[in-house]
């Protein structure tokens, strides 16, 4: 008998041993704590192992050590791990400080039995079990030892049984478990106590806690909680789900569900067929599969997601299956109006340009023997429509130029708008009808409320030559096409040439090299004498040639109409006015008293203050005011006549001669 139970000790004793190592290499946070109390177990039971093993009372004396310095660690551990598995943190630290206190008194006063005999002594029984038994005497120091174990272990039992009291009932079972093992086993230690019965059976009790506190730490899952809280997930998951057992039958469906299908509660076993009706013969054979599919069409369409899953048994059996099923119609609608929102204009709801270019590009793609115009539409003086009549009217213009290009198009068409009041358009050749359109837009009115007003529209159109060419590109030639009918008020429509884009090309190389030209007297003054009536010599008109180093000499139409309309004139009269007066000074040193005549642009006058320009350089060359005259032509007064006129009386009353050229 005695054999059987250090058989049965040591198995306890390997037990604890694994349930300590696997929990020390856990990564959850009870593991160290866990580990540290299933270790804790194993001294007390191998002492015991001591004393049920052999018939010699030193060994025996030295199991009851072995023991009782055991039970304290098993407080010292299991006082730690409760105050963590219930998560106590007030007071915790002071009841632990005074425990090992008392611990460390009572391992102390063990230490001193040998010398003092204050705890225990054994006493020989003859005949246990076929031989000798030494058994536990007590003294003074072995009560204080159990009134301090004893104790610790109430401490223990009232915290677990506060945790009980206050956790929701469902969660209560991992501590009543753990609570009801120790009072077991700590009535079985009594009872041993009190019977004086030779062998201590409640190390039985000490290996089956370490065990329960190893699996309920670690790894118990509260399985009426999963049930209950995976019941109440899916009842209220917006998806509608369906459960089927192994013969495909339908045992169980959530509220969505049941409104989808469209049958009353409990009556799941007729949702197969319900499904079928609305989705058709979806794969209910396949084992894991996922599909998309829509009812209805327009705006009554519905969008619905379906995803099913088998369940498996432990041999790989199917035990059954869920269906999942979102209507996800909102979201695919939000997607379709990102989509839009991204592709098409807000205020027109023509394409972007970018979404017309994409789109330009492959019409011409698909469409290879079809020849196409691209049109540049442009609202000439569009903000003086919406500083007059307010934006709002200006939206609404925009809106019906909008509708005027939806009009009467097809499916080859391809239009947006490009930016601000300008509009792309992509359309055959063959399907413009330019008489047509050239009428509409003569009468192009606007009417909104009482408010009636005319919009001055022109379209550039590029004939597509080169495919491969950047749509960018194409717009910009259509663009310059109006250049040809900017100030035209009656002629709408105007098209892209090649001569058109030369002369792009010839005003963009002119204007880059004028600085140049300069500054190297390329650009100079040919004067032109003007003489009296007697025939003589009286003076010269300043005229602008231009030698040009790789062009060879040029007229002022070959570059004074291109510098008129960038601007750049500023530059090229200040450079004659300057070269008029270094003449004039050579003249003067020689004692010629002649005058020239030099040209003032329309545009100057914006561009600089013209009376002081042309005073600081006759200053800076000492000349006589009269000799340098200023010729005006009448487009100068055109435009803020009283001011063109202060400017003029400035110059007359300065000493120069102010000449009008008709």
């Amino acid at each position: 008998m005695r054999l059987a139970f250090c058989v049965v000790f040591i198995a306890i004793i390997i037990t604890l041993a694994v349930c300590s190592g696997v929990a020390r290499r856990s990564s959850k946070p009870l593991g160290k704590t866990v580990g540290m109390i299933t270790a804790a177990l194993i001294p007390p039971v191998f002492g015991n192992l001591l004393i049920v093993g052999t018939d010699r009372q030193l060994i025996a004396t030295i199991g009851c050590y072995i023991y009782f310095i055991g039970m304290d660690m098993v407080m010292y551990a299991l006082l730690r791990f409760t105050v963590k598995y219930c998560e106590i943190r007030r007071r915790a630290v002071w009841l632990r400080i005074v425990a090992d206190t008392l611990l460390i008194t009572d391992v102390i006063q063990f230490l001193c039995n040998p010398f003092f005999g204050n705890a225990f002594t054994t006493e020989r029984l003859d005949d246990v079990y076929g031989m000798a038994y030494y058994r536990l005497v007590p003294f003074l120091g072995q009560t204080y030892h159990r009134i301090v174990c004893y104790g610790i272990l109430a401490g223990i039992m009232v915290i677990l049984i506060v945790k009980m009291v206050r956790v929701p009932k469902i969660y209560s079972e991992r501590y009543s478990v753990i609570f009801f093992t120790l009072v077991i086993t700590s009535v079985w230690q009594t009872l041993y106590i009190f019977s004086r019965t030779p062998i201590d059976r409640s190390m039985i009790g000490f290996g089956i806690t370490g065990v329960l506190i190893f699996y309920f730490s670690l790894y118990y899952r509260p399985l009426k909680l999963l049930d209950r809280m995976l019941a109440n997930i899916a009842s209220e998951m917006p998806e509608a789900l369906f459960f089927f057992d192994a013969n495909d039958k339908c045992i169980w469906a959530n509220d969505p569900g049941i409104r989808l299908a469209g049958i009353e509660r409990g009556e799941f076993g007729v949702a197969t067929e319900r499904l079928q009706e609305i989705f058709g013969n979806y794969e209910r054979e396949a084992v894991e599969w996922s599909a998309r599919h829509v009812t209805g069409s327009g705006s009554d369409a519905r969008y619905y997601a379906l995803e099913k899953h088998t369940v498996v048994d432990d041999r790989g059996r199917a035990a059954g299956s869920f269906l999942s099923i979102r209507d996800n119609t909102e979201e695919q609608q939000r997607i379709q109006r990102e989509i839009y929102n991204a592709t098409h204009d807000t205020l027109t709801g023509l394409y972007t340009r970018e979404y017309l270019y994409e789109r330009i590009r492959k019409k011409l793609a698909e469409n290879p023997d079809t020849e196409y115009y691209v049109s540049f539409v442009d609202v000439k003086n569009f903000k003086i429509v919406n500083d007059i009549f307010s934006t709002s009217f200006g939206d609404y213009a925009l809106q019906c130029i909008a509708d005027w290009i939806r009009m009467d198009t097809n499916e080859k068409w391809v239009y947006g708008r490009l930016a601000g009041d300008t509009f792309g358009v992509c359309h055959p050749v063959d399907e413009l009808n330019i008489k047509e359109v050239e009428e509409q837009l003569s009468r192009f009115v606007v009417k909104k409320d009482n408010v009636e007003y005319h919009i001055l529209i022109h379209l550039g159109l590029y004939k597509v030559i080169d495919r491969s060419m950047n749509v960018s590109v194409m717009f910009d030639r259509a663009h310059l096409a109006l250049s040809t009918i900017q100030d035209e008020y009656h002629k709408h429509i105007a098209f892209y040439d090649d001569n058109l884009r030369k002369k792009v090309l010839w005003s963009q190389h002119i204007s880059s090299e004028l600085h140049e030209a300069i500054r190297t007297m390329q650009l100079r003054p040919y004067l032109q004498p003007i003489v009296d009536s007697s025939g003589e010599v009286v003076g010269a008109e300043a005229l602008a040639r231009w030698i040009h180093p790789k062009d060879g000499f040029l007229s002022p139409g070959a570059f004074i109409p291109v510098f008129e309309k960038n601007g750049m004139i500023v530059e090229v009269d200040k450079h004659m006015w300057r070269c008029a007066c270094e003449i004039l000074s050579r003249w003067s040193k020689k004692g010629k008293r002649l005058f020239i005549s030099v040209n003032i642009s329309p545009k100057d006058f914006y561009f600089m203050d013209v009376f002081s320009e042309i005073r600081m350089l006759t200053e800076d060359y000492e000349i006589d005011p009269s000799l340098l005259r200023i010729e005006i032509t009448e487009t100068v007064m055109m435009t803020e006549e009283e001011e063109r006129m202060r400017i003029l009386q400035r110059f007359r009353d300065a000493g120069y001669i102010v000449e009008m050229d008709d």
